[in-house]
């Protein structure tokens, strides 16, 4: 996965001592980069909102701003 600055999205956080400091859902233990494994294994965004604790708006807001960073990525030619 790019390097994005999940900084920037109010849906994530990243806590000392949680999870090893990792990229979560805001007041979860869910790492961010389970979405997108759970997401590459075939499961359903509706699949991963009814299997963990994250809201279809925290997992909407995540990938839209992993869209919308990877569009302002340079390319190099």
């Amino acid at each position: 996965m790019a390097n994005l600055d999940w900084s920037q999205c109010s849906a994530v956080e990243s806590v000392p001592g949680k999870m090893s400091g990792a990229w979560v859902f805001r007041g979860t233990r869910m790492p961010v980069q389970a979405l997108f494994e759970n997401l590459e294994a075939g499961m359903s965004v509706q699949e991963i909102v009814d299997n963990y604790d994250v809201t279809l708006e925290e997992v909407n807001a995540a990938l839209r701003f992993a869209a919308e960073s990877l569009d302002k990525a340079p390319t190099f030619g």
